[in-house]
């Protein structure tokens, strides 16, 4: 088991084929992924392309996450909490200045992947919108967007298998709304 410490990140290559387990072992704690092809770090996770082709926005089990050129990066093999969001971008210290009016430094998950990707030769700008493993984003009949704090208990895991040779980006997420008000850490195992 490898733990993503409370407000960290990690990057991890995967092999067509493996499993990729991310796991809240305390419950109430998003993780932000993103994934690049490992090959062509040009073709990366889109949002628009998974719920355009999946037509849906609450991508689980059974749904595959989809890239910038049209190709199936993953599949999700199970879900044992079933929310997830794909609206919302990795938190920055932007959002925090933007949003929470915080104008000192504040962990983000964007931080955390920018650094954790750069060994792959992945800048800032390469990244896109994340999926938001256990995050609870609702909306009401306006639109009008609220993060409510994540519905997945203690042990709740999400499968994924890696459709292609993936470079993947992961966090445990920085952001206060996102997490309920408290930050936990994040596990995850590749078989």
């Amino acid at each position: 088991m490898n733990i993503i410490p409370r407000q960290s990140g990690t990057s991890l290559k995967l092999k067509k084929g493996q499993v990729l387990t991310v796991i809240d072992p305390e419950g109430g704690q998003v993780s932000d992924m993103v994934l690049f092809n490992a090959n062509e770090k040009g073709e990366k996770l889109s949002s628009g392309k998974t719920l355009d082709f999946e037509e849906t926005i609450l991508i689980t089990e059974g749904h595959h996450l989809w890239s910038n050129r049209s190709r199936k990066m993953m599949k999700i093999l199970e879900d044992s909490n079933g929310r997830n969001d794909f609206l919302l971008a990795p938190c920055s210290p932007e959002t925090f200045k933007i949003l929470y009016g915080i104008e000192e430094y504040h962990p983000s998950c964007f931080e955390n992947l920018s650094i954790n990707l750069k060994e792959y030769g992945i800048s800032p700008d390469d990244i896109p919108t994340a999926f938001n493993i256990f995050m609870n984003v609702q909306f009401d009949q306006h639109g009008k967007i609220t993060v409510a704090p994540p519905t997945s208990r203690a042990g709740d895991r999400v499968r994924f298998e890696a459709l292609m040779d993936l470079v993947v980006g992961l966090t445990a997420c920085s952001a206060e709304d996102s997490n309920g008000g408290s930050f936990k850490p994040i596990h995850y195992q590749v078989d």
